[in-house]
């Protein structure tokens, strides 16, 4: 007679998060990239948007529903999505920074002034929580299988585990959180950095918001007075 093997108590459930919010994030840069100025769209218009959609869909098809599936293919496709999402938010912010300084017809109104200073803003915003998501702690199908003990972010409810339930995982509207809350505050709030590629990234972002919001401000003063 062959004896089953009972569960570690150490084993922690496999709980994978919905895909969906991922995939709206990712088509609302899309579509927000879309929507500046024709001088601060990335070239081709359509070609990166639809490379971006493309790599979407495929990561959906490879893991569609609950994100529980550690596929080395698919979480390539998700990295490579994500970092182009990223480059192109962080171009896209480089243009609009170099317009505000030497002076352009897209910054010289004071409404399609604040609209691309808004768009770029919260690209930023999104296309960082996405990293953020994505490369914390070996992504988000790695965190459905279990949390590491020593993760690359801690959230509150890692640190004050009583606060929590047992089988509780971030989601990416926990680092959509501190994709805002590090653009708005400049520094890390509630969620703190342990890595240093995400401090890294957590300076970076702070460093682009406190440009951009500077000189979209003073922009806008001498434009609207």
């Amino acid at each position: 007679m062959v004896l089953e093997r009972a569960p570690s108590a150490d084993v922690q459930p496999v709980v994978g998060e919905s895909r969906w919010p991922m995939a709206a994030a990712v088509l609302a840069v899309i579509v927000l990239t879309l929507l500046l100025p024709h001088s601060l769209i990335v070239r081709p218009r359509l070609g990166v948007p639809i490379i971006e959609g493309v790599l979407l869909v495929a990561v959906i098809i490879g893991d569609p529903g609950k994100i529980d599936r550690r596929s080395r293919p698919v979480r390539a496709l998700s990295v490579t999505l994500i970092a182009i999402l990223v480059a192109t938010a962080l171009w896209c912010t480089a243009l609009l920074i170099v317009e505000l300084v030497q002076g352009g017809p897209d910054t010289a109104s004071g409404r399609t002034l604040l609209t691309a200073g808004g768009i770029v803003y919260l690209s930023n915003c999104i296309a960082f929580a996405l990293l953020y998501w994505e490369l914390d702690s070996g992504g988000p199908a790695v965190r459905a299988h279990g949390l590491p003990a020593h993760p690359d972010f801690a959230f509150p409810q890692q640190l004050s585990p009583e606060l929590a339930p047992e089988d509780w995982r971030p989601r990416f509207v926990d680092y959509l959180y501190l994709g805002f809350t590090s653009a708005t505050a400049f520094s890390p709030t509630d969620v703190m950095p342990l890595r240093a590629w995400n401090k890294i990234a957590m300076m970076v972002q702070s460093t682009i918001s406190l440009i951009l919001l500077g000189l979209v401000i003073a922009r806008a003063v001498n434009v609207l007075r």
